[in-house]
């Protein structure tokens, strides 16, 4: 089998919507998510580390990114879905400050590449979605930082009522996250 990818840019300079090849017959579906040789070829970057979530409807995690050992991430949905949001936290950028959201979801298994520099969020939008990322750096705690997800500046359409969503769940270090003016 010769794994494929189909790439999409966003309007976020960097930020690549992944696309992988899906064989289906009477079974189901197989797609390959990750293969070192074709996402190296790629993005030109390799991971270190693999972790998932498993998260009720309406958990919102984020914005978070690392201030040292920025994380360039490969993520996607196992099982469920979720409104994936990212922000541009690099002040040289033409985007910074501005938001991109996609829907992410088992049917479709599309991938987000989110390089490093920019804030990482989402919001679950089914009881029990395995959320997974790749990361090209380890977790560092005591540099893991984020910003506030309500942030007016930032302006990002949650789509809460879209997806019945009243308030979304967040931890409590989330909810005192700072704004982005805060941070810079």
């Amino acid at each position: 089998m010769d794994d494929k990818f189909i790439i999409e840019e966003t309007t976020i300079n960097g930020l690549k919507i992944l696309v992988p090849e899906r064989f289906s017959d009477d079974r189901g579906h197989l797609s390959v998510l990750y293969n070192k040789n074709v996402i190296s070829k790629v993005l030109g970057l390799e991971f270190v580390q693999d972790k998932w979530t498993k998260s009720a409807k309406g958990v919102l995690r984020g914005i978070h990114f690392q201030t040292k050992h920025p994380q360039g991430k490969l993520v996607s949905v196992l099982i469920g879905k979720v409104l994936d949001v990212i922000v541009d936290l690099r002040r040289n950028s033409a985007t910074f400050g501005k938001y991109f959201s996609i829907e992410l979801n088992e049917s479709e298994a599309k991938m987000l590449y989110i390089p490093e520099g920019l804030g990482h969020a989402f919001l679950t939008l089914e009881d029990n979605t395995i959320f997974f990322y790749k990361t090209t750096d380890y977790f560092y705690p005591e540099f893991d930082s984020g910003i506030l997800w309500n942030d007016k500046d930032l302006n990002i359409d949650w789509q809460l009522d879209k997806y019945g969503i009243i308030n979304p769940i967040l931890s409590k270090r989330d909810m005192i996250l700072p704004k982005l003016k805060d941070l810079y």
